[in-house]
């Protein structure tokens, strides 16, 4: 399911996204927060996943994500 950014809630903090770029490469992080244009999600932590919110989140279209 595509994401829509106006359904998001303070509860999708921290949920599992999984990003399809153009050329079809899959990247798995999670949401970290958003505004009216981008959802931020955290694709690289060092496998600090509990710690996720520490790292940058990249701003990622909400139609590329699931």
């Amino acid at each position: 399911m595509k994401i829509d950014i106006a359904q998001l809630t303070k509860k999708d903090i921290g949920k599992w996204v999984l990003y399809t770029a153009p050329h079809g490469e899959i990247q798995k992080g999670r949401i970290k927060s958003w505004n009216d244009i981008f959802v931020f999600v955290v694709y690289n932590c060092d496998n600090n996943w509990d710690k996720f919110q520490d790292y940058t989140g990249c701003a990622t279209k909400p139609e590329d994500l699931e």
